[in-house]
């Protein structure tokens, strides 16, 4: 095996080869080999011939084969809505089980080498821009599958139903006028119908923790995107819905009786009518406009998603409402266990404030938690707001210590500027410690949900970077050199050997961010190691300031606040342990199973209850419970275990606490530095230039010409525009095409908030 087949990620890098006795353990690995092999086999089965009946079922041949479905299964103890629920749900919970199981056999940590990503064409397929330029924005040739495929869906399910429709007015014998009507209530039950197979996905992505994401690598920050594409036509065709019965009963003269009708047996009208009034209402605050401009209209108003699908199963029963049960389960796990997550306030371990007005906080994390650089975490911060959560990259990486974890805001809005004045009266507050009583001593109480991210380090796998940032989008790349850099010192195995950062900022203030990461003390003699350039575009100022050659010094030093609870970042994250998370999704299905099964036989086909809102309501109520019962109880004994496993300092009441004296990374002087003969500084690697803009043409032709034809991985932290323009440039440039993996990956989750 050559220097490019080392594992990327092994435990062991620096470890002999295995002696011969080792043969039990090679047994092993072929075992583990063979049935993920097995696992992905049934799990593209089962979706392909899922995918495939949804985009058969609005045809004849769909509704035949659902109707022979429905005459084998309708009889069994799940009755007809059970029949509903395994063939439209049934499938993605199976395919999330398997999944689980695979994750499980996968391991903590992925292996990675050179070798094997060539032989995964899908690696260029997500990563290759096509589209650059359009409503969609940047859009890889993956992703560009997917919309004709949902194009051509919905253009066949219109054309489809419509010759439905024609052929099923044959046996209605009434007036024309009347005959319009009927076309136009069942052309409207149609587009409701394509509306409930859109919904089918429409949770799925924003499920943060959600097995299925990590089992393709998509982050959330990633999916989000596909959940703004569905929720758009999915609320089209509903509003299309809506308004061909609102015209029909408006004809009819019917229009007001209509809407408050609330039928027992049937579709009931008016929760219809709440369901899609406040379906409009989030869509209406979703507009990119609104918000850009009012996100906290759009956060608050989209929280009633919950009044949207409770009155949607009221609307349609538990019959319909089983099509679309699955992704909403999903997400209702992944919900409740972000909800147990949040509810533990944790330590800030440190804090400071830079020139440039960017803060960073040191958080606590429990050891064993893991995360890979380019992760996110969304905050909470109590003396601020009990409501909001801003998500922020994570500026640190996984090497940098077992017990904290970094995030760099910057202060632009509202929330970040009360953060900023919270941090100062803290500060304040240490300078006068004894002049304060504990009552009025400024406090600093956060929550956390996360880490999120993808499930590899995908920056590993690329033996050239190249990271394109604009202004506070540096924050990840820290992490990347980071974790590229502790790889490097300690000798484990790592592809990258020439990165490339390319930073447009507004003003030279911001370059006090360089302060966050050290690359001299991180990895000396990194030079020899790491072929390290980075090129600073300082777009708004012509030349620089006097102050410029001080920009590492902060305004303050580190503030560390009071100690609190001593608490450190719950492990309860769908994206944590692989046991626990697929126990988790395991046991809340089979008990939500469990609880319909035992509801239609002691309840509703004892009692006949043949009520379809009803129905619906207790087919919600199951789901709900068996979140809270069923899925509590592994939450409980999975807390219990994270309490065991956490390492820190014992307190004298006996509790485990973690050791919140934690000292931060030492950052040499330079007279340290000398004397340990390491001749590479900042002005060494770094090439800062005034009143311009990085032409990437001009930097893509010139790594041609030093690179050649290699691997080549860029990554995009930063506005849509600079995304496009990279894409662009990367799409048409020749280094792009004589590439042999060549990665593009954009980041969208280092918000100004």
């Amino acid at each position: 095996m050559d220097e490019y087949e080392t594992p990327l990620l092994s435990k062991e890098p620096s470890s002999p080869p295995p002696p011969p006795s080792s043969a039990s353990s090679s047994s092993s690995s072929v075992v583990a080999s063979s049935l993920k092999w097995v696992l992905k086999v049934v799990m593209s089965v089962i979706f392909v011939t899922w995918v495939v009946f949804l985009l058969m079922y609005p045809g004849t041949l769909g509704d035949q084969v659902l109707t022979k479905w429905r005459a084998v299964s309708s009889h069994t103890l799940f009755g007809t809505t059970g029949s509903m629920f395994l063939i439209f749900s049934g499938p993605i919970l199976v395919i999330s089980v398997l999944a689980s199981l695979y994750l499980i056999i996968s391991g903590e940590e992925k292996v990675f080498t050179k070798e094997k990503i060539s032989k995964f064409p899908r690696f260029r397929l997500w990563t290759f821009p096509v589209l650059v330029d359009g409503p969609f924005g940047v859009v890889s040739a993956a992703e560009l599958l997917g919309i004709l495929v949902f194009s051509v869906f919905f253009l066949w399910a219109i054309y489809a139903y419509t010759l439905r429709n024609l052929n099923l007015l044959q046996y209605f014998h009434v007036l024309p006028e009347e005959k319009s009507i009927l076309l136009l209530e069942v052309t409207g039950l149609r587009f409701g119908m394509i509306g409930l197979l859109c919904m089918v996905f429409l949770f799925l992505p924003v499920s943060r923790g959600s097995i299925l994401l990590r089992l393709i690598d998509i982050p959330f920050e990633h999916a989000t995107r596909y959940h703004v594409w569905l929720g758009h036509i999915t609320m089209a065709f509903f509003s299309l819905h809506g308004l061909c019965y609102v015209v029909g009963w408006a004809i009819q003269g019917q229009l007001l009786e209509q809407i408050f009708e609330w039928k027992a047996k049937g579709i009931a009208n008016l929760p219809g009518v709440i369901s899609l009034v406040a379906g409009l209402l989030m869509w209406v605050t979703s507009l990119h406009t609104v918000r850009k401009h009012y996100f906290e209209l759009f956060f608050y108003t989209h929280q009633i998603y919950i009044v949207f699908v409770v009155f949607l199963a009221l609307h349609v029963g538990d019959f319909l409402f089983s099509i679309v049960a699955g992704g909403i389960f999903i997400f209702m796990l992944d919900r409740f266990l972000r909800f147990c997550q949040s509810r533990r306030t944790v330590d800030v371990i440190s804090a400071k404030s830079l020139p440039c007005g960017t803060l960073e906080l040191v958080l606590s994390k429990p050891p064993n938690m893991r995360y890979n650089a380019l992760s996110f975490i969304f905050l909470q911060v109590r003396e601020l707001s009990w409501l909001q959560w801003h998500p922020f990259s994570v500026s640190s990486s996984p090497l940098d210590g077992n017990h904290h974890v970094a995030v760099l805001i910057k202060v632009l809005g509202g929330w970040t500027a009360k953060l900023r004045d919270q941090l100062s009266n803290l500060y304040e507050a240490e300078n006068q410690d004894q002049l304060i009583s504990p009552q009025s001593y400024p406090k600093i109480t956060t929550c956390v949900e996360g880490p999120y991210g993808h499930e590899s380090p995908y920056h590993l796998g690329y033996e050239n970077l190249v990271l394109v940032a604009g202004g506070i989008g540096i924050t990840p790349f820290f992490a990347i050199l980071s974790d590229i850099l502790h790889r490097k010192r300690d000798g484990k195995a790592c592809l990258p050997s020439k990165v490339l950062v390319v930073w447009a900022i507004k003003n030279s203030d911001e370059l006090s961010l360089l302060s966050a990461i050290d690359i001299p003390s991180i990895c000396p003699f990194f030079s020899k190691k790491l072929n390290l350039e980075i090129h600073i575009y300082v777009t708004r100022q012509s030349e620089p300031r006097l102050e410029d050659g001080m920009v590492h010094k902060v305004v303050h030093p580190s503030i560390k606040p009071k100690r609190t609870n001593g608490c450190s970042m719950s492990v309860l994250v769908g994206t944590g342990d692989n046991i626990w998370s697929g126990l988790y999704l395991v046991v809340s299905t089979i008990g939500f199973i469990g609880m319909i099964t035992l509801l239609d036989i002691f309840y509703i086909n004892k009692y006949n209850i043949t009520t379809w809102w009803y129905k619906g309501l207790l087919f919600v109520v199951c789901m709900v419970a068996s979140v809270l019962i069923f899925g509590g109880l592994v939450v409980v004994f999975w807390h219990r275990w994270g309490h065991k496993y956490k390492t820190g300092e014992s307190e004298p009441n006996g509790n485990n606490k973690v050791n919140l004296n934690i000292e931060e990374p030492h950052n040499p002087s330079a007279a340290e530095l000398k004397g340990l003969d390491i001749e590479e500084d900042v002005q060494s690697y770094t090439n800062i230039r005034y009143g311009t803009r990085p032409d990437f043409r001009e930097i893509f032709e010139s790594l041609n010409g030093k690179w050649g034809s290699v691997d080549v991985g860029v990554i995009v932290c930063g506005p849509a525009t600079l995304q496009t323009t990279v894409a662009k440039e990367i799409r048409s440039h020749s280094i792009w095409r004589s590439a042999n993996h060549p990665l593009f990956h954009f980041n969208s989750h280092s918000f100004d908030l």
